[in-house]
Protein backbone atom coordinates (compact mmCIF):
# COMPACT_ATOMS: atom_id res chain seq x y z
CA UNK A 1 0.00 0.00 0.00
CA UNK A 2 1.23 3.43 -0.71
CA UNK A 3 1.32 6.07 1.60
CA UNK A 4 -0.78 8.51 2.15
CA UNK A 5 -0.34 12.05 0.73
CA UNK A 6 -2.95 13.16 2.82
CA UNK A 7 -3.08 14.21 6.70
CA UNK A 8 -5.43 15.33 8.97
CA UNK A 9 -4.12 18.42 11.23
CA UNK A 10 -4.56 21.16 12.85
CA UNK A 11 -3.60 24.85 12.71
CA UNK A 12 -2.15 24.28 15.97
CA UNK A 13 0.01 21.19 14.70
CA UNK A 14 0.78 22.50 11.43
CA UNK A 15 2.58 25.84 13.27
CA UNK A 16 4.08 23.74 15.29
CA UNK A 17 5.58 21.55 12.31
CA UNK A 18 6.42 24.69 10.02
CA UNK A 19 8.74 26.40 13.41
CA UNK A 20 10.79 23.33 13.84
CA UNK A 21 11.48 22.92 9.94
CA UNK A 22 12.44 26.54 9.82
CA UNK A 23 14.81 25.91 13.28
CA UNK A 24 13.05 26.79 16.38
CA UNK A 25 14.50 25.29 19.22
CA UNK A 26 12.91 27.02 21.76
CA UNK A 27 9.72 28.00 22.82
CA UNK A 28 8.15 29.73 26.12
CA UNK A 29 4.45 29.98 26.42
CA UNK A 30 1.45 29.63 29.28
CA UNK A 31 -1.67 27.56 28.73
CA UNK A 32 -4.57 29.49 27.63
CA UNK A 33 -7.36 28.65 25.22
CA UNK A 34 -7.24 28.54 22.29
CA UNK A 35 -3.39 28.72 21.65
CA UNK A 36 -2.99 26.12 24.36
CA UNK A 37 -2.61 23.29 21.58
CA UNK A 38 0.74 25.18 20.19
CA UNK A 39 2.46 24.99 23.77
CA UNK A 40 1.28 21.54 24.11
CA UNK A 41 2.76 19.96 20.43
CA UNK A 42 6.14 22.13 21.18
CA UNK A 43 6.83 20.86 24.35
CA UNK A 44 6.20 17.61 23.52
CA UNK A 45 8.41 17.90 20.30
CA UNK A 46 11.61 19.86 21.02
CA UNK A 47 13.19 17.50 22.84
CA UNK A 48 13.07 15.26 20.44
CA UNK A 49 15.70 17.53 18.49
CA UNK A 50 17.66 18.50 21.15
CA UNK A 51 15.18 22.19 22.01
CA UNK A 52 14.15 23.62 25.07
CA UNK A 53 10.37 23.82 25.78
CA UNK A 54 9.64 25.82 28.86
CA UNK A 55 5.88 26.71 30.23
CA UNK A 56 6.56 29.71 31.89
CA UNK A 57 5.14 30.83 35.06
CA UNK A 58 2.47 33.31 32.85
CA UNK A 59 3.04 35.42 29.55
CA UNK A 60 5.42 38.05 30.91
CA UNK A 61 8.02 35.62 31.65
CA UNK A 62 7.47 33.96 28.75
CA UNK A 63 8.50 36.62 26.51
CA UNK A 64 11.14 37.07 28.74
CA UNK A 65 12.47 33.32 28.56
CA UNK A 66 12.30 34.24 24.48
CA UNK A 67 13.99 37.35 24.92
CA UNK A 68 16.79 35.86 26.55
CA UNK A 69 17.00 32.78 24.21
CA UNK A 70 17.16 34.83 21.24
CA UNK A 71 20.04 36.82 22.36
CA UNK A 72 21.77 33.78 23.60
CA UNK A 73 21.74 32.19 19.68
CA UNK A 74 18.43 30.21 19.39
CA UNK A 75 15.36 30.96 17.54
CA UNK A 76 12.62 31.09 19.42
CA UNK A 77 8.22 31.19 19.58
CA UNK A 78 5.81 31.98 22.01
CA UNK A 79 2.20 31.69 21.47
CA UNK A 80 -0.55 33.20 23.22
CA UNK A 81 -4.03 34.72 23.23
CA UNK A 82 -6.26 37.72 24.55
CA UNK A 83 -5.70 38.45 28.00
CA UNK A 84 -1.90 37.04 27.24
CA UNK A 85 -0.92 39.16 24.19
CA UNK A 86 -2.06 42.50 26.68
CA UNK A 87 0.70 41.11 29.06
CA UNK A 88 2.98 40.01 26.13
CA UNK A 89 2.86 43.97 25.32
CA UNK A 90 5.42 45.71 27.22
CA UNK A 91 7.90 42.55 26.31
CA UNK A 92 7.61 43.04 22.58
CA UNK A 93 8.13 46.84 22.81
CA UNK A 94 11.57 45.57 24.68
CA UNK A 95 12.34 43.04 21.91
CA UNK A 96 11.82 46.05 19.18
CA UNK A 97 14.40 48.24 20.81
CA UNK A 98 16.69 45.78 21.03
CA UNK A 99 16.01 43.98 17.94
CA UNK A 100 15.48 40.16 18.71
CA UNK A 101 14.30 38.42 16.29
CA UNK A 102 11.26 35.98 17.97
CA UNK A 103 7.74 34.47 16.50
CA UNK A 104 5.04 35.56 18.57
CA UNK A 105 1.79 33.29 17.46
CA UNK A 106 -1.31 35.76 18.51
CA UNK A 107 -4.42 33.11 18.56
CA UNK A 108 -7.32 35.63 18.47
CA UNK A 109 -10.33 34.76 20.35
CA UNK A 110 -13.24 37.31 21.27
CA UNK A 111 -12.97 39.92 23.69
CA UNK A 112 -12.71 42.36 25.21
CA UNK A 113 -10.60 41.00 28.34
CA UNK A 114 -11.06 37.30 28.90
CA UNK A 115 -14.29 37.28 26.83
CA UNK A 116 -15.48 34.21 25.19
CA UNK A 117 -12.29 31.55 25.17
CA UNK A 118 -13.83 29.11 22.52
CA UNK A 119 -15.26 31.72 20.75
CA UNK A 120 -13.26 32.77 16.96
CA UNK A 121 -12.63 36.51 16.22
CA UNK A 122 -10.10 38.86 14.58
CA UNK A 123 -9.89 41.25 17.06
CA UNK A 124 -6.55 41.84 17.47
CA UNK A 125 -5.12 43.46 14.53
CA UNK A 126 -4.88 46.53 16.00
CA UNK A 127 -3.62 45.84 19.17
CA UNK A 128 -0.82 43.29 17.33
CA UNK A 129 0.14 46.80 15.27
CA UNK A 130 0.04 49.65 17.86
CA UNK A 131 0.06 47.84 21.18
CA UNK A 132 3.85 48.50 23.07
CA UNK A 133 5.12 52.56 23.67
CA UNK A 134 6.19 54.71 20.86
CA UNK A 135 4.00 53.02 17.68
CA UNK A 136 6.68 51.76 15.64
CA UNK A 137 6.18 49.05 12.74
CA UNK A 138 6.09 45.59 12.96
CA UNK A 139 5.09 42.56 10.90
CA UNK A 140 1.93 40.63 10.91
CA UNK A 141 1.16 37.75 8.46
CA UNK A 142 -2.18 36.10 8.53
CA UNK A 143 -2.84 32.44 7.53
CA UNK A 144 -6.34 31.31 5.86
CA UNK A 145 -5.90 27.51 6.57
CA UNK A 146 -3.48 24.70 7.93
CA UNK A 147 -1.45 25.03 4.73
CA UNK A 148 -0.25 28.64 5.24
CA UNK A 149 -0.10 28.27 9.17
CA UNK A 150 2.69 26.16 7.90
CA UNK A 151 4.42 27.92 5.13
CA UNK A 152 3.60 31.32 6.95
CA UNK A 153 5.32 30.02 10.13
CA UNK A 154 8.60 29.18 8.54
CA UNK A 155 8.34 32.42 6.61
CA UNK A 156 7.92 34.54 9.97
CA UNK A 157 11.35 33.42 11.22
CA UNK A 158 12.67 34.04 8.37
CA UNK A 159 11.59 37.58 8.32
CA UNK A 160 12.52 37.95 12.10
CA UNK A 161 16.24 37.15 11.16
CA UNK A 162 15.98 39.53 8.14
CA UNK A 163 14.73 42.52 10.30
CA UNK A 164 15.68 41.58 13.77
CA UNK A 165 12.26 42.24 15.20
CA UNK A 166 9.68 40.20 17.00
CA UNK A 167 7.34 39.12 13.64
CA UNK A 168 3.60 38.35 14.68
CA UNK A 169 1.23 35.43 13.24
CA UNK A 170 -2.15 36.37 13.07
CA UNK A 171 -4.36 33.45 13.63
CA UNK A 172 -7.85 32.84 15.28
CA UNK A 173 -9.57 29.64 17.14
CA UNK A 174 -11.07 28.22 14.18
CA UNK A 175 -8.11 27.72 11.82
CA UNK A 176 -5.94 26.78 15.03
CA UNK A 177 -8.79 24.49 16.54
CA UNK A 178 -10.36 23.26 13.64
CA UNK A 179 -8.47 19.62 11.89
CA UNK A 180 -8.75 20.03 8.39
CA UNK A 181 -7.41 16.89 5.63
CA UNK A 182 -4.68 18.69 4.05
CA UNK A 183 -1.97 17.59 1.22
CA UNK A 184 1.19 16.70 2.35
CA UNK A 185 2.04 17.64 -1.58
CA UNK A 186 0.80 21.26 -0.76
CA UNK A 187 2.89 21.67 2.53
CA UNK A 188 6.17 20.56 0.92
CA UNK A 189 5.47 23.54 -1.87
CA UNK A 190 5.78 27.07 -0.97
CA UNK A 191 3.22 28.51 -2.84
CA UNK A 192 4.47 32.26 -1.54
CA UNK A 193 7.68 34.19 -2.78
CA UNK A 194 10.72 32.97 -2.19
CA UNK A 195 12.72 34.85 0.55
CA UNK A 196 16.36 32.80 -0.01
CA UNK A 197 17.82 35.36 -2.39
CA UNK A 198 17.51 38.42 0.37
CA UNK A 199 20.15 39.88 2.28
CA UNK A 200 19.44 40.50 5.68
CA UNK A 201 18.83 44.08 6.17
CA UNK A 202 19.93 44.20 9.78
CA UNK A 203 23.65 42.70 11.24
CA UNK A 204 23.24 39.81 12.90
CA UNK A 205 23.14 38.91 16.80
CA UNK A 206 26.52 38.90 17.44
CA UNK A 207 27.27 35.56 19.99
CA UNK A 208 27.93 36.18 24.01
CA UNK A 209 31.41 35.05 24.59
CA UNK A 210 33.38 36.48 21.55
CA UNK A 211 36.54 39.18 21.71
CA UNK A 212 33.77 41.87 22.08
CA UNK A 213 31.83 42.95 24.95
CA UNK A 214 28.11 43.21 24.02
CA UNK A 215 25.42 45.25 25.61
CA UNK A 216 21.42 44.87 24.64
CA UNK A 217 20.08 47.86 26.16
CA UNK A 218 16.00 48.14 26.15
CA UNK A 219 16.25 52.18 26.53
CA UNK A 220 17.68 54.36 23.73
CA UNK A 221 21.27 53.93 23.15
CA UNK A 222 23.92 54.31 20.91
CA UNK A 223 25.88 51.82 18.69
CA UNK A 224 27.69 50.24 21.84
CA UNK A 225 24.56 49.89 23.89
CA UNK A 226 25.14 52.92 26.47
CA UNK A 227 22.09 55.12 27.28
CA UNK A 228 22.57 58.47 25.74
CA UNK A 229 19.80 61.30 25.09
CA UNK A 230 22.08 62.39 22.38
CA UNK A 231 19.36 63.78 19.98
CA UNK A 232 21.21 63.27 17.20
CA UNK A 233 21.60 59.39 18.16
CA UNK A 234 18.00 58.80 18.77
CA UNK A 235 16.76 60.49 16.12
CA UNK A 236 18.56 57.86 13.98
CA UNK A 237 18.14 55.12 15.98
CA UNK A 238 14.55 55.69 16.13
CA UNK A 239 14.36 56.37 12.31
CA UNK A 240 16.17 53.37 11.47
CA UNK A 241 13.85 51.26 13.51
CA UNK A 242 10.68 51.95 11.37
CA UNK A 243 12.21 52.32 8.16
CA UNK A 244 13.89 48.90 8.13
CA UNK A 245 10.31 47.76 7.86
CA UNK A 246 8.57 50.32 6.54
CA UNK A 247 11.17 51.08 3.08
CA UNK A 248 10.72 46.97 2.70
CA UNK A 249 7.29 47.11 2.61
CA UNK A 250 6.89 45.64 -0.94
CA UNK A 251 8.88 42.71 -0.34
CA UNK A 252 7.06 41.53 2.94
CA UNK A 253 3.87 41.70 1.19
CA UNK A 254 2.34 38.63 0.92
CA UNK A 255 -1.74 38.87 -1.39
CA UNK A 256 -3.58 36.60 -3.07
CA UNK A 257 -5.47 38.69 -6.33
CA UNK A 258 -8.50 37.28 -8.18
CA UNK A 259 -9.46 40.12 -10.10
CA UNK A 260 -11.56 39.91 -12.97
CA UNK A 261 -11.44 43.09 -15.41
CA UNK A 262 -14.36 45.46 -15.35
CA UNK A 263 -14.98 44.08 -11.49
CA UNK A 264 -17.46 46.86 -9.75
CA UNK A 265 -16.72 45.49 -6.24
CA UNK A 266 -13.69 44.26 -4.55
CA UNK A 267 -14.33 42.04 -1.61
CA UNK A 268 -10.75 42.01 0.60
CA UNK A 269 -10.50 39.40 3.54
CA UNK A 270 -7.89 37.59 5.39
CA UNK A 271 -7.43 35.00 7.90
CA UNK A 272 -10.30 32.47 8.17
CA UNK A 273 -12.76 35.14 6.92
CA UNK A 274 -11.16 34.39 3.60
CA UNK A 275 -12.79 31.24 3.09
CA UNK A 276 -15.92 32.70 3.06
CA UNK A 277 -14.72 35.43 0.81
CA UNK A 278 -14.26 33.07 -2.00
CA UNK A 279 -16.94 31.62 -2.13
CA UNK A 280 -18.93 34.79 -2.00
CA UNK A 281 -16.87 36.03 -4.99
CA UNK A 282 -17.31 33.08 -6.70
CA UNK A 283 -21.28 32.91 -6.03
CA UNK A 284 -21.47 36.79 -7.27
CA UNK A 285 -19.82 35.56 -10.62
CA UNK A 286 -22.40 33.06 -11.13
CA UNK A 287 -24.90 35.77 -10.55
CA UNK A 288 -23.71 37.52 -13.06
CA UNK A 289 -21.92 40.40 -11.24
CA UNK A 290 -18.40 41.47 -12.21
CA UNK A 291 -16.41 41.09 -8.74
CA UNK A 292 -13.28 40.86 -7.74
CA UNK A 293 -11.30 39.23 -4.14
CA UNK A 294 -8.18 40.17 -2.33
CA UNK A 295 -6.79 37.89 0.37
CA UNK A 296 -3.74 39.72 2.60
CA UNK A 297 -1.69 37.20 3.96
CA UNK A 298 0.67 40.60 5.28
CA UNK A 299 -1.58 42.23 7.26
CA UNK A 300 1.61 44.99 8.92
CA UNK A 301 2.72 46.68 7.03
CA UNK A 302 0.29 47.39 4.89
CA UNK A 303 0.74 46.45 1.41
CA UNK A 304 -0.58 49.53 0.09
CA UNK A 305 0.77 48.80 -3.53
CA UNK A 306 -1.05 45.59 -4.04
CA UNK A 307 -4.45 46.84 -2.55
CA UNK A 308 -4.15 49.94 -4.24
CA UNK A 309 -3.96 48.06 -7.97
CA UNK A 310 -6.55 45.67 -6.84
CA UNK A 311 -8.46 48.66 -6.44
CA UNK A 312 -8.38 50.50 -9.51
CA UNK A 313 -11.01 50.74 -11.37
CA UNK A 314 -13.47 49.31 -8.91
CA UNK A 315 -16.66 51.98 -7.03
CA UNK A 316 -16.61 50.08 -3.89
CA UNK A 317 -14.33 47.81 -1.40
CA UNK A 318 -15.96 45.29 1.07
CA UNK A 319 -13.94 44.43 3.75
CA UNK A 320 -14.99 41.06 5.73
CA UNK A 321 -13.71 40.49 9.30
CA UNK A 322 -14.82 39.16 12.70
CA UNK A 323 -14.25 42.77 14.19
CA UNK A 324 -16.40 45.80 14.27
CA UNK A 325 -14.11 47.40 11.61
CA UNK A 326 -10.69 46.90 12.33
CA UNK A 327 -8.33 46.26 9.22
CA UNK A 328 -11.73 48.70 7.67
CA UNK A 329 -9.75 51.38 8.92
CA UNK A 330 -6.92 51.02 6.91
CA UNK A 331 -8.71 50.56 3.61
CA UNK A 332 -10.22 53.65 4.42
CA UNK A 333 -7.32 55.48 5.21
CA UNK A 334 -6.00 54.18 1.78
CA UNK A 335 -8.79 54.81 -0.51
CA UNK A 336 -11.76 55.86 1.22
CA UNK A 337 -11.76 59.31 -0.40
CA UNK A 338 -11.95 58.20 -3.92
CA UNK A 339 -13.89 54.73 -3.47
CA UNK A 340 -16.40 53.44 -0.90
CA UNK A 341 -15.40 51.24 1.36
CA UNK A 342 -18.19 48.98 3.27
CA UNK A 343 -17.70 46.62 6.00
CA UNK A 344 -19.02 42.50 6.71
CA UNK A 345 -18.84 42.43 10.68
CA UNK A 346 -19.67 39.82 13.30
CA UNK A 347 -18.39 40.16 16.82
CA UNK A 348 -20.94 37.12 18.41
CA UNK A 349 -18.13 34.41 18.24
CA UNK A 350 -19.59 32.84 15.30
CA UNK A 351 -17.87 32.77 11.76
CA UNK A 352 -18.69 35.40 8.87
CA UNK A 353 -21.07 33.32 6.32
CA UNK A 354 -20.39 33.69 2.42
CA UNK A 355 -24.24 34.54 2.04
CA UNK A 356 -23.69 37.64 4.25
CA UNK A 357 -21.09 38.65 2.36
CA UNK A 358 -22.63 37.68 -1.25
CA UNK A 359 -25.96 39.92 -0.17
CA UNK A 360 -23.42 42.54 0.78
CA UNK A 361 -22.12 42.42 -2.65
CA UNK A 362 -25.33 41.74 -4.23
Amino acid sequence: MKPSTRALIDGAEAIARGALDAGCDFFAGYPITPASGILAHMLRELPKVGGVGIQGEDEIASMGFCIGAALAGSRPMTASSGPGLALYAESIGAAEMVEVPLVIVVVQRLGPSTGAATAGAQGDIQFIRWGTSGGYPVIALAPTDVADCYHLTRRAFTLAERFRVPVFIATDKEVVMTADTVSLQRLEDDPFPSLDELEPVVKALKPFGGAELLRYNASSHDDLGYITKDPSTLEELNRRLASKILDHRDEIAIVRADLQDGARSLVLSYGVTDRSAREAVAAARQNGRLVSGLTVYSLWPVPERDILQAAEGVERVIVAELNLGQYRREIERLIGHSIEVTGVHRVDGQLITPEQILAEVL
